[in-house]
């Protein structure tokens, strides 16, 4: 079986780790051909196995582009011989547009799109335009995936798709892995000495996920916190610059991309999020089943996504300063953090363990395919 993923980026944010893994997971009976609409944005590939069979055309047709009808129709032409067309976020949604457009006269296989959240330019507010591109483009796509309910109620209310259509699935992980002790020089060039307690948090280094807020709610934690920002991205020398700024630089680590997080999560002594936006954060999900309090501004799901214990401390968006009251009371109470944790972690292994997302990943790909079963 043959399938192709068309991604907005495959840079190692959570929608691509959560990709990787189920290409993982669907074994050596799948043949996967990636293709990113940013060229060359492919770090999330070391996520995935050296058993899985995976190619990374460079000649398939940009993704991105003015939608004219020849350029569509050549999208299309190279989605033919492919059993089943994965699509991913606004970025691959020409190919979901050319994929109607033509369906019927190339006789196209199906088409799963895949929506995760929005970029920063619609996190205020939807852009009009692509609402309408979206509900157009999607009239012939088998079912929409999405992770959130709030990206649930967009789907059906903005984009105006169908019940039957649009398919809610919960981010999953091996939360069973997430359970082992980590060793201190588990994170490549930074190793956690004793007496030092981390911050922690694992996230794309982009503009929507506002690295530089959590530099400047850290800053006032106590000498022995250290910050510890686990990705890869554009915003790097921006968080580096507030941090020697606030002269806290060298109490914040980027170490880079962790192509296990669960080999490394457990160091962290607290989880936070600052993001302008997200909808199920794979990163919670993460922290929550390595037994971790999170602090995270109210986006997305994360308030119902955590044990009730730790919803005082997701706080409302925009505000900085709460942010940072949150962090300074749980670095002060690890007990507080303790039992908090441990409420996430029996949260995430009886709601998000990845046998459940996987099992409906297979089912809506089944049904795509008109088959009782995938792979």
């Amino acid at each position: 079986m043959r399938l192709l993923h068309l991604h907005s980026s495959f840079h190692a944010g959570g929608k691509e780790l959560r990709a990787a893994r189920l290409i993982n997971l669907f074994g050596p009976k799948v043949e996967h051909t990636i293709v990113s609409a940013v060229p060359g944005a492919l770090d999330a590939a070391s996520a995935i196995s050296a058993r899985a069979s995976v190619s990374y055309p460079d000649d398939f047709p940009s993704l991105t582009g003015k939608p004219f009808p020849r350029r569509l129709q050549k999208i299309a032409q190279a989605m033919l011989g492919f059993d089943l067309v994965l699509t991913y976020n606004w970025g691959s949604m020409d190919a979901v547009m050319a994929h109607t457009l033509f369906s019927d006269h190339l006789k196209m296989p199906p088409l799963v799109h895949h929506e995760d959240g929005f970029n920063e330019d619609e996190v205020a507010r939807l852009k009009p335009m692509r609402n309408w591109y979206r509900r157009i483009g999607l009239a012939k796509a088998s079912a929409l995936v999405v992770p959130s309910e709030r990206l649930e109620a967009i789907a059906l209310d903005v984009w105006q798709q169908p019940r039957w259509r649009v398919r809610r699935i919960a981010n999953g992980i091996d939360t069973a892995a997430y359970r082992k002790k980590a060793k201190a020089d588990a994170i490549p060039r930074v190793i956690k000495h004793p007496g030092e307690k981390w911050l922690g948090t694992l996230a794309g280094l982009r503009a929507v996920k506002n690295l530089p807020r959590l530099v400047r709610a850290f800053a006032h934690l106590p000498d022995e916190w250290q910050l510890v920002i686990l990705g890869e991205g554009p915003e790097r020398e921006a968080i580096r610059a507030e941090a020697i700024r606030l002269e806290v630089g060298h109490r914040v680590h980027l170490p880079g991309f962790a192509s296990d997080p669960a080999k490394a999560i457990g160091l962290f002594d607290l989880f936070a999020l600052s993001s302008d936006s997200e909808q199920f954060p794979l990163s919670v999900v993460e922290a929550m089943a390595a037994g971790l309090a999170v602090v995270s501004p109210g986006v997305g799901d994360v308030a119902a996504m955590v044990a009730p214990a730790n919803r005082e401390f997701v706080v409302p968006v925009g505000d900085e300063a709460a942010l940072a009251n949150a962090l300074g009371t749980l670095a002060q109470r690890s007990d507080l953090r303790e039992a908090i944790g441990e409420a996430n972690r029996r949260r995430a292994t009886a709601d998000y363990d990845e046998a459940t997302m996987l099992e409906s990943y297979r089912q809506t790909y089944a049904a795509a395919l008109g088959r009782g079963s995938f792979p």
